[in-house]
């Protein structure tokens, strides 16, 4: 097996995060390679979410989420409005409609004061239905600093930025095995017509989503400190609506103890509507939706809008978040050091609100390689 090539930094999954990663360290002369299983960047999770730009108000202060979020929140308004980005600031609207709620949408603004989020405001009843005629709720927290983009040019931009900058991209590029050595970390890569080769590098980052757990435990030398034991899979289903629900904002109900946001209302770019994405914990990757489960859908979208007509959702596509633990939990970002400073950067559990935080991941990951 011969050594195809030595390179300084080796990026393994081109979602939005390492996408974001390369055009990063690309801009600060870093020579990149991006290595991506899929015959296509971004084909893996970073194409199947809600597309929301994620203001900062769930996460506990002081984590990754909040911070990240929070920074990256504005990185990528400014980015998308220089770049031509399609995006819309709708705002969202979490709503309350029993005892409970009141006393969490309570919680909920107090941590967004904490993260900085300072324009989260809560408002009565009546004024949330001013916004919103067709809402049931007792009161909203009304975050004007949401908003939604497309995804699908954002990471075609970021591609487009690495690549001007130096940055390179193998698809359809398999990491088999690796292994930490004294002046770096080699790689044994599988290419589609099933050619193995290796890659030198001197740093890896390890962006894969899904497949991050599985490939740091497969790295020789890494410490078992970076290797997550568990690696769980939380599938998002989505619906679609017959009819176009009457909503400008997105509408958000008040989070629950299971982990997730709740069954919400978003609209893409476009105006088009989804309801998603619901919870369900899966053992093995599959992204098919059960039309049964849009009984419960429903019910959980008649609580904040009670003339969603009847039989009217459609199944739609699902997503999976990452997670090393159930439920919750931070975003994972470790760094291993070697004798030549880091020579792995492990990226674990970046699910929501990963896309929002891309640019703000890139730039944390960029400081402490540089």
């Amino acid at each position: 097996m011969t050594l195809l090539a030595t390179v300084d930094c080796v990026v393994v999954g081109a979602g939005v995060v390492g996408l974001a990663i390369a055009r990063s360290l690309a801009l600060h002369g870093r020579e990149v390679l991006v290595i991506e299983k899929e015959n296509t960047v971004g084909a893996g999770i970073s194409s199947r979410n809600s597309e929301v730009i994620h203001s900062g108000i769930y996460y506990p202060k002081n984590s990754l989420k909040a911070q990240l979020c929070v920074q990256g929140r504005d990185l990528l308004y400014a980015y998308a409005q220089n770049k031509y980005i399609p995006y819309q600031k709708l705002g969202k609207l979490v709503v309350a409609n029993d005892e409970d709620d009141l006393i969490k949408l309570d919680q909920i603004l107090a941590r967004a004061h904490e993260n900085g989020v300072y324009d989260a405001k809560k408002i009565c009843g009546e004024e949330a239905t001013r916004l919103e005629p067709e809402l049931r709720c007792r009161a909203a927290l009304f975050s004007p600093s949401t908003g939604v983009i497309d995804s699908y040019t954002l990471m075609q931009s970021l591609l487009r930025d690495a690549e001007a900058a130096g940055a390179m991209l193998a698809l359809q590029n398999t990491v088999n095995t690796a292994q930490i050595m004294n002046d770096g970390i080699i790689l044994e890569l599988t290419e589609r017509n099933e050619e193995k080769h290796k890659v030198k590098a001197k740093k890896l980052i390890n962006s894969a989503g899904l497949n991050a757990p599985i490939l740091a435990r497969g790295i020789q030398g890494l410490p078992n400190a970076f290797k997550p034991r568990n690696n769980y899979l939380a599938k998002g289903n989505y619906f679609t609506c017959r009819e176009k629900p009457p909503f400008r904002h997105l509408i958000y109900p008040v989070p629950q103890n299971s982990g997730a946001l709740g069954i919400h209302l978003t609209l893409d770019v476009h105006g088009h509507a989804k309801f998603g994405p619901d919870l369900q914990w899966i053992d093995t990757e599959s992204y098919d939706v059960d039309p049964q489960r849009a009984d419960a859908f429903s019910a959980a979208i008649r609580k904040y809008w009670p003339r969603l007509p009847d039989n009217s959702l459609i199944p739609d596509y699902a997503g999976i978040r990452p997670k090393i633990q159930r439920p919750g939990g931070d975003f994972c970002i470790q760094a291993f050091h070697s004798t030549i400073g880091i020579t792995y950067l492990g990226l674990l559990a970046i699910e929501s609100p990963g896309l929002t935080a891309s640019l703000a991941i890139a730039e944390y990951v960029r400081q402490l390689l540089l």
